[in-house]
């Protein structure tokens, strides 16, 4: 008897130094880790940009499901896109209700084109919250968030894209942060903040920009792909 209680001890002891040990980039890390190994979830995505600026989106709605589909329902003013992204095809409705592949938004022009670049450089929820983990110079925890600054490498991304090789803006002096609330030990929701100058075709722009992501529906969240956009993605 006395042996299984010592026995007993000495698990519960071995387990209080591991959860000791485990730091808030880790802690983010493993609640993002959680998030991409559940079968589906649903998230929306809202961006705050300074008042005046040319580039105003307004919020995303998200669908995924593991080794399945991603539908994104892109909110531009009064105007919807809706999309439906499997590994490196996807498809994306036009405003004469048909369907463009990726490589017909890639060759495309003006905000069709534009869009090509976003969904090539879509990353969900899980990974991307994993990515801005890895990014942070250092996590630490503030009231019931966890909270740090990202390096300048990883804030560069989140303010452009490149649309292709060699064919994208450049930016300099760019900054950021980044917060994470987690529930059960799974990611709840992050916030990044990043700002920086952008220069494109010879003209420079500041940009400031601050996105929140909301998870919602773990378990829940189904996708169904119209058939006209499954040809798309074929």
């Amino acid at each position: 008897m006395k042996r299984n209680i010592l026995f007993s001890a000495t698990i519960l002891l071995a387990l209080a130094l591991l959860a000791a040990d485990s730091s808030p980039k880790d802690d983010v890390t493993n609640a993002a880790r959680k998030l991409a190994a559940r079968d589906n979830y649903s998230w929306k995505t809202t961006v705050v940009v300074p008042e005046g600026s040319r580039f105003r989106p307004g919020p995303t709605e998200g669908k995924t499901e593991k080794d399945g589909v991603t539908h994104l329902k892109l909110t531009f003013g009064d105007n919807t896109t809706e999309v439906f992204i499997k590994g490196d095809k996807a498809a994306a409705s036009n405003p004469d209700g048909g369907w463009q592949s990726l490589s017909d938004l890639d060759n495309a022009e003006g905000p069709a084109r534009f869009l090509g670049g976003m969904l090539r450089n879509f990353k969900a929820p899980a990974a991307q919250a994993a990515d801005l983990a890895a990014g942070a110079k250092e996590l630490k925890k503030d009231g019931d968030a966890i909270v740090g600054d990202l390096t300048e490498d990883a804030a560069k991304p989140l303010l452009t894209f490149r649309l292709r090789d060699n064919d994208g803006p450049t930016v300099s002096n760019a900054k950021g942060s980044v917060k994470f609330w987690t529930k059960d030990g799974g990611l709840a929701k992050y916030e990044f903040k990043v700002s920086g100058k952008v220069t494109f075709n010879g003209n420079d722009r500041d940009v400031e920009r601050a996105t929140t992501v909301e998870i919602k529906d773990i378990g829940s969240t189904k996708v169904d792909v119209p058939e006209a956009a499954k040809k798309k993605m074929s």
